[in-house]
């Protein structure tokens, strides 16, 4: 094998290799849900359920349950899409962001308040849990 050859070859495996590889990580900066302590553990907070009127689960695996697109929410696990927006046990899945194209919420808390953001960007439309979001394909 050339050298040529060595280096097209090296380059179409390290290409496929990142076509198959997971979502890559996304956050929203400033979101003060997620924050690092001093000795570098990750403490997330998610939108707590205390007050809220909650209904049995969806599970993430069933495709009836997000019509409206997924919730973005970051959980110790990392980023996750969820069914709602309070990550409940089986209401989430692994991000799929920047593999698939599907209707997003990126739940956020900024100054103390839960908010819905149209994009992983605080300067995107947010507005406050519990009034009607703006979703986008992304």
């Amino acid at each position: 094998m050339t050298r040529a050859t060595w280096i097209l070859s090296a380059a179409a495996l390290s290409i496929c290799a990142g076509l198959s590889s997971p979502a890559q990580a996304q956050f929203v900066k400033g979101n003060e849900a997620v924050r690092v302590l001093p000795d570098g553990k990750k403490k997330v907070e998610t939108p707590p359920t205390a007050g809220a009127l909650l209904a049995k689960p969806c599970p993430a695996s069933n495709p009836i349950c997000t019509p409206s697109g997924w919730r973005m929410v970051e959980t110790l696990s990392g980023l996750q899409e969820c069914t709602e927006i309070y990550a409940r046990p089986t209401t989430c899945r692994p991000s799929t962001y920047g593999v698939e194209k599907v209707s997003r919420l990126w739940i956020v808390k900024s100054k103390g308040q839960w908010m819905h953001c149209q994009f992983p960007d605080l300067s995107s439309k947010c507005v406050r849990t519990g009034q009607p979001p703006y979703s986008a394909v992304q």
